[in-house]
């Protein structure tokens, strides 16, 4: 039997893949023709092009695994033309093959809109990696970019343009709103927002009439008779499919494009198939890679005397656009008599759920995610399977409440015929017997034997939970191993890479990994090598193993802007270093913030002189910091919701009103907090004396931490509390401490010594176990009402200010004949040029 494929995109390969496993080598001749002059690669991944990955890391298989398998590939030679009678096709280099079956896997081309103009330079298509290729070497000389399309190649299209450097970035969609098939009016508007907030320009209900520009592009011209200035345009408004040579060998076609097929996916002709998005099937072109793997998966199944059908095909997704998690599953869009849907929406985070279920709310029907899709996995499948949701619907994507039980266990309690992977067919019980009786113990090992997550790689959480439990029920200890690809601790891998004395990450994935290695084991192994080495990180090959953070040398924030932080050892720093930072600061028009302990110490003041200090600083606002006493020393802070992508609410103003209320608050040792903004814990929190890390609903109370000679963690006192009780419990608990401990004891020694420890903290502090909380409470007010500025009293009480003298009978005046050795002299700003 010799079959001829058209096509060596994925799909293409896919049904070369899927026919070899099921007839194998050498049982069928295969020939196939490559429009493309390299061989089949992962278009799904596409946009990772711009972050580093090459043109071979995208290749789903070298040339040689097809001459490995005997199968003739002809790259870059498109056919021209098909024989149906003498069932033979023509090549444009002029090969004829002749064919038992042929197997249209023709895909599909970008829809380009007959807009004038569209000929110029520096229009493009997002399409394969020669015009990625093209778009990097064009965007050198482009400053402000346009995006035709809001839809889901549009918005990828989007983010290339920002990964070429080219921020002022807009996107122009016909319809009202962004991912029209995806998402509903909400969630567009969700998405939108976001997206804006990176410094992209959304514009709707926009139509384009011209391109302007001679030979160049240069502006754009809408219906409205408005224009932008643009230096550089993508086309990425959708598909349509490559059916030319169906239509001139006679094939059935669709009114509207698309090479008919049955169920089997035959064509008119019982000879030749077609799979992907050439393929019409019952009036609908699947533009997604999974149903085409599907599609490959029925032809080659019947080519081998089998008997599949395809049915149709879920056309659930989910992607991340530009760091925007975005999904929809089953239907999103569901009629009122059809069911009911429930919706969340927090406008301050950006995310919006929607869950449409059954009348009698026992069935999920369908849903879409925007800004939040961890649930994604777990509702597809109860979605799929019909799994009777809880007696709250709502719980499925709110949590359960009010103390009631989880509503699942996850994965595991699926039935066994779930799909897991989508891409490739594979469900539940495939990958429990991959573990239990082939012996795959990994996720890496699975995707080897049943191809699970090697698809769009959606399932692999799923993939992998469901083989460490497979093992867990046959007795197997699981290791903590980095990833599939290493099969050691991250302690184990720190300690061979350092004997064997490697020094880049592909060295160490050939000594001692395998496969290609994931965005969990890159950075890790390129901490490892950091943390060894000290070499420049972007060097040796690094660079592509770094996170977005390293790889940039700054952090993202929210906005797409990066923070710049310059390191200041010692937390030394001359005037003049400062002067340079505010004037940087006004310069870019940047915000400012002090780090760490956020304090600067001034240091080889004479004693004499600091009466004069204090008068200074406190007419320009400052008081004492107390960092002389046993008492509250700072509040640390991140930059919370303000700034940060991740913050959930605004730490720094809280932090303030923490340390307004207790500053000078004398206790039996120092006393050092901290305000988190979220729970990736910038600001320490879980290492102080008492710590507040934000949370959705609102702040969680840690105590008794301590970073000194012998650090401990702080323990959970209170979770989910509002911002007035979290102060109400800081009140009882400072006053509890100040009274019960023992002088210079830090609070972590006195919770170990306390018995009952951090229960019976507890119950004194929340439940009020002894009835004293009113009283507490009272008395932390009295000391904060009676506050102070002890420098302020200084300076304001001649009698005071006598106390600042070298000796107690010496004038004044300065004694010249008192010196001091300087220790530590800054260095002038002469001396650096």
């Amino acid at each position: 039997m010799k079959i001829v494929i058209i096509g060596n995109g994925m799909v293409g390969y896919k049904f070369c893949e899927k026919l070899l496993a099921k007839k194998g080598t050498g049982t069928a001749e295969l020939v196939v023709f490559g429009e493309e002059m390299r061989p089949a690669y992962d278009r799904v991944h596409l946009s990772e092009y711009f972050a580093g990955k090459s043109a071979d890391e995208l290749t789903l298989a070298p040339a040689a695994w097809y001459a490995d398998n005997g199968i003739t590939l002809h790259l870059g030679d498109p056919v021209q033309s098909i024989d149906r009678v003498h069932q033979t096709v023509h090549s444009f280099k002029g090969i004829t093959e002749h064919y038992d079956y042929l197997v249209l896997a023709t895909g599909s081309a970008a829809f380009v809109p007959p807009i004038p103009g569209v000929e110029k330079q520096g229009v493009f298509i997002y399409r394969t990696i020669e015009d990625l290729e093209m778009m990097t070497d064009y965007a050198r000389h482009a400053k402000k970019g346009a995006v035709i399309g809001g839809g889901l190649l549009g918005l990828e299209a989007a983010k290339a343009m920002l990964d070429l450097g080219i921020t002022d970035t807009q996107v122009i969609e016909f319809a009202p709103r962004l991912m029209p098939r995806q998402i509903d009016d909400a969630g567009s508007h969700t998405l939108r927002t976001k997206l804006e907030a990176l410094g992209l320009h959304i514009r709707t209900n926009t139509n384009t009439t011209a391109i302007l520009g001679d030979e160049h592009i240069t502006a754009m011209q809408f219906a409205d008779d408005s224009t932008i200035e643009v230096d550089m345009l993508v086309i990425s408004a959708g598909i349509k499919p490559r059916d030319e040579l169906a239509k001139l060998c006679g094939l059935e076609t669709g009114h509207r494009g698309g090479i008919v097929v049955n169920d089997q996916l035959s064509t008119n002709d019982p000879h030749i198939f077609a799979i992907g998005e050439c393929a019409l099937h019952k009036g609908m072109i699947y533009g997604l890679v999974a149903p085409g793997y599907e599609m490959a998966d029925v032809v080659a199944a019947n080519l081998c005397g089998g008997s599949k059908s395809f049915t149709g095909f879920d056309m659930s997704t989910k992607l991340k656009l530009i760091g925007v998690d975005v999904a929809s599953f089953g239907d999103p869009f569901i009629n009122a008599h059809e069911g009911r849907s429930i919706t969340w929406e927090d406008t301050h985070k950006g995310v919006y759920k929607r869950i449409n279920v059954s009348p009698d709310g026992k069935h999920l029907l369908g849903g879409i995610l925007v800004g939040d899709a961890d649930q994604y996995n777990m509702l597809l499948q109860t979605c799929k399977n019909k799994v009777v949701l809880p007696p709250n619907p709502e719980d499925v994507i709110l949590g359960a409440r009010g103390g009631a039980a989880d509503s699942g266990a996850g994965v595991t309690s699926l039935p066994d015929d779930a799909l897991i992977c989508s891409c490739e067919s594979i469900t539940k019980l495939d990958i429990c017997q991959a573990v239990s009786e082939k012996g795959c113990e990994t996720v890496d090992a699975i995707k080897k034997c049943t191809k699970a997550g090697t698809g769009c790689g959606g399932c692999v959480p799923m993939v992998k939970d469901l083989v460490n439990h497979t093992l867990k029920a046959n007795g197997k200890y699981v290791r903590n191993v980095l990833c599939e690809h290493f099969a050691y601790s991250r302690q184990e891998l720190f300690d061979l890479v350092k004997v064997h004395d490697l020094k880049s990450y592909e060295a160490v994935l050939d000594k001692l990994g395998k496969g290609d290695g994931c965005e969990t084991c890159k950075p890790a192994v390129a901490s490892i090598i950091a943390s060894l080495w000290n070499e420049m990180i972007l060097q040796k090959g690094n660079a592509t193993a770094q996170d977005s953070n390293d790889r940039y040398l700054a952090n993202i924030q929210k906005g797409g802007t990066y923070s710049v932080v310059p390191r200041i050892p010692g937390g030394e720093i001359t005037p003049e270093k400062l002067i340079v930072i505010g004037q940087v600061a006004v310069k870019y028009n940047l915000y400012t913030k002090i780090t760490g302990g956020q304090r600067i110490d001034l240091f080889g003041a004479h004693v004499s002189d600091l009466p004069l200090i204090w008068e200074e600083l406190i007419a320009a606002g400052f008081e004492s910091g107390h960092a002389y006493g046993k008492a509250l020393r700072t509040v640390k802070s991140c930059v919370g919701s303000t700034w940060c992508r991740f913050g959930l609410h605004d730490s720094v103003s809280y932090a303030i009103r923490i340390e307004e209320r207790y500053r000078g608050l004398r206790a039996p040792h120092k006393l050092k907090s901290a305000v988190s903004g979220c729970i990736r814990e910038c600001a320490e929190a879980q290492s102080k004396d008492f710590g507040i890390i934000a949370t959705e609903k609102g702040w969680n109370l840690y105590v008794c931490g301590n970073g000194g000679s012998k650090p401990q963690h702080a323990l959970l006192l209170a979770t989910d509390i509002d911002s007035d009780t979290c102060i109400q419990y800081i009140d009882r608990f400072l006053m509890f401490y100040i009274k019960t401990a023992d002088p210079l004891t830090r609070t972590a020694t006195w919770l170990n010594k306390m018995e009952g420890g951090i229960n019976y903290l507890r119950n004194v502090v929340v439940n009020d176990s002894l009835g004293i909380a009113a009283q507490l409470e009272a008395e932390m007010q009295l000391l904060v009402d009676n506050y102070k500025c002890e420098w302020k009293e200084v300076v304001d009480n001649p009698e005071l200010r006598k106390r600042f003298n070298h000796f107690v009978n010496a004038p004044a005046e300065k004694d010249p004949s008192v010196q001091f050795q300087p220790m530590r002299e800054q260095k002038r700003a002469a001396e650096w040029k």
